[in-house]
């Protein structure tokens, strides 16, 4: 009988404490993807790192000769050169609305989170964890409609927010244990017990919760 043959051969750079690393992780953990983890501290890159990436920054995705270190682009081409399952709907006008709502979280969260996790004024970083939470509570409800985010399906767009709504006790966050929360909550729970979430966790990113 002969041994089961991987699916790929890629090597990721990756950052434990990076949500935009943690977004593909997902993403190669939901296809099934045999994939050479490398995890880099971020003030000790290797001289790798450099010499395959122009901005020498994580996480970067090398497929064979593929050198790919932008993390929206990472998803989409894995998800063309894995399809399945799909992550992206399959007709224009939902796969645009997703990417809009992948552009929308990167703009209006993605920099809370970076202020909040890196920021050094005390002040700032108090304000980004009002702002986020403010934020993500208002759109809680959007979450009692659809199982996943604006959708029947777990998608990209769910692969970007999970590492956020991941990291909130991280972050001093916590949601409050309302009726507007709860959609918001539930929707957090499904999203984690996905065995591709779990299996997506670094080791660091485990201690965040538990």
């Amino acid at each position: 009988m002969g041994v089961v043959a991987k699916r790929s051969s890629m090597t990721y750079f990756s950052d434990s404490r990076d949500h935009y690393s943690h977004r593909v992780r997902i993403v190669l953990a939901e296809k099934g993807v045999s994939v050479d983890l490398i995890e880099v501290e971020p003030d000790a890159k290797p001289q790798e790192l450099a010499d395959l990436n122009p901005y020498n920054t994580l996480p970067t995705l090398l497929d064979r000769d593929l050198v790919l270190y932008e993390s929206k682009v990472m998803m989409e081409y894995l998800d063309e050169r894995f399809p399945h399952p799909p992550l992206l709907p399959v007709y224009p006008v939902a796969r645009a609305e997703s990417r809009l709502w992948m552009h929308r979280i990167e703009q209006d969260w993605a920099p809370l989170v970076n202020i909040i996790m890196f920021g050094k004024s005390k002040d700032s970083v108090t304000k980004a964890q009002k702002e986020l939470k403010d934020s993500l509570l208002s759109v809680a409800p959007i979450f009692a409609e659809k199982p996943y985010f604006m959708s029947e399906d777990f998608t990209l767009v769910d692969c970007c927010l999970g590492p956020i709504l991941w990291r909130l006790e991280e972050m001093g966050i916590s949601l409050p244990k309302t009726k507007q929360a709860k959609p918001l909550q539930d929707y957090m729970d499904r999203l984690f017990a996905r065995e591709a979430f779990q299996e997506s966790l670094s080791e660091m990113e485990k201690e965040m919760r538990y």
